[in-house]
């Protein structure tokens, strides 16, 4: 009777290995279950052994494009393997969801989405997961394989679904989460739009009146010999400034963002331009409801969907793309891990408002935690569309008068002289005029 060795998952997802005698594959794979166990991999041990006998003794080779192998797949990084946009994978992530709900088996859910895929780096990574699981892998195990495209949070969503038995409700609540993300963070870059555009126009606008109108300006004083009021003067050196020196102007710009860039990547840097976005005027009350939302949001999916609350916080201050949110988080983990609540780190962390502080803390005596977060996102969610409403109505007025400042200032700065001038003339009229009298 064949031998065939085993690695499973028990119910706290921890992994066992074994072997078991056997007729079948088939068979096998029902003892395993029938042990309270969930098998990732079953093969047969003389199989494995020749396979590993082959291996040692010739080199593997990579995978040739569109030929299929064994369990393992070769993943070497190539240009814009990871370029697959969130819209496409929200997409992939939904249609999958509704196939395997629909009862297709889920290694030929994928051969179907992989046919039909038009995103060449996403069918390609979608032949490799069904490669991945012909051999034996599991979903999750093959997801991981990608991590530029699959995120851990991701990654072990599906494998609580996987767990559970729930993978078509995981898929579902995963494209869900996307949808609402990719909702939020097209209001917030609708929002900025406006100000940037905005800000693009004036430093044009100011650039062809300092390298074009002004000095023309100059010429013209210059020959009537008018003297120049300092304003005047001021402006007419800025603008020879940026013309002679066009060069190093964008020279020293394209330094300052450099610096710039390098201080953020310093841990210091870092802690000091995310606490600036939360609290900085008009933007930073957006993006502190954009983060409360994303938190909750992430931890709310994860914990309903099965997985252990730390590691599902360890993912969130992975996820939370804000170093404060991070820490906060990161308190909130080590908190739970000795045995407290969740309410107290995050009351003292100083950066949830007292309503999320005491939604949670009702969610935790009541044991519906998991609702309770995905609630407060959904009341985040709207708080987000009327901050980025009011957000836009305040920045369009500033955003006007700046650039009305910026291009007055300039255009008063040329005509101070004129207005000097005409002065000067009519008090000669009058004083010539008194004389003939």
């Amino acid at each position: 009777m064949p031998k065939y060795t085993y690695i499973a998952l028990d119910s706290k997802g921890n992994e066992t290995k074994g072997s078991i005698e056997v007729a079948s594959q088939n068979e096998a794979i029902g003892r395993v279950k029938e042990m309270g166990l969930y098998p990732t991999k079953i093969v047969e041990s003389d199989k494995e052994d020749k396979a590993g006998k082959k291996t040692k003794d010739k080199p593997a080779k990579p995978r040739a494009k569109g030929k299929k192998g064994g369990g393992m797949s070769f993943n070497i990084p190539i240009p814009g393997m990871g370029g697959v946009k969130p819209k496409v994978l929200t997409t992939f992530t939904r249609q999958l969801a509704t196939l395997v709900d629909a009862g297709l088996p889920l290694l030929r859910g994928l051969r179907v989405l992989e046919k039909q895929e038009r995103n060449a780096n996403l069918k390609r990574i979608l032949g490799d997961l069904a490669v991945s699981i012909e051999g034996g892998s599991t979903f999750s195990e093959a997801l991981a394989q990608h991590p530029k495209v699959f995120n851990k949070l991701f990654v072990n969503m599906v494998k609580a679904g996987e767990l559970g038995g729930v993978l078509e409700v995981v898929l579902k609540r995963l494209a869900e989460f996307s949808e609402k993300a990719q909702k939020i963070k097209g209001k917030v870059k609708a929002a900025l739009f406006y100000p940037i555009a905005v800000l693009i126009v004036a430093v044009g606008i100011m650039a062809l009146l300092m390298c074009f109108v002004v000095p023309k300006f100059k010429d013209v004083f210059a020959g009537m010999g008018v003297t120049m009021p300092g304003f005047t003067v001021f402006v007419m050196a800025t603008s020879d400034l940026i013309k002679n020196n066009s060069l190093a102007t964008l020279g020293a710009l394209a330094v300052f963002v450099v610096i710039f860039l390098l201080f953020i990547k310093t841990k210091f840097g870092r802690h000091a331009w995310d606490k600036f976005q939360l609290v900085m005027p008009a933007i930073g009350p957006v993006i502190s409801k954009v983060a409360i939302s994303r938190f909750t949001r992430t931890l709310g999916t994860l914990v309903s969907s099965g997985v252990p609350i730390l590691q599902a916080l360890t993912i969130v201050k992975e996820t939370a793309g804000n170093v404060i949110i991070a820490n906060a988080v990161g308190q909130i983990h080590e908190s739970v891990k000795e045995g407290e609540t969740i309410t107290a780190p995050l009351e003292s962390s100083r950066v949830f408002p007292p309503m999320v502080v005491s939604m949670v803390d009702v969610g935790e005596q009541t044991g519906a935690m998991p609702e309770m977060l995905l609630k407060i996102a959904d009341n985040y969610d709207e708080e987000v569309d009327n901050a980025v409403a009011a957000m836009t109505s305040l920045l369009e007025p500033i955003m006007i008068v700046f650039l009305a400042v910026i291009v007055g200032s300039i255009v008063i700065a040329m005509f101070l002289p004129l207005i000097a001038m005409i002065t000067q003339l009519s008090g000669e009229g009058e004083s010539s005029g008194g004389k003939k009298e």
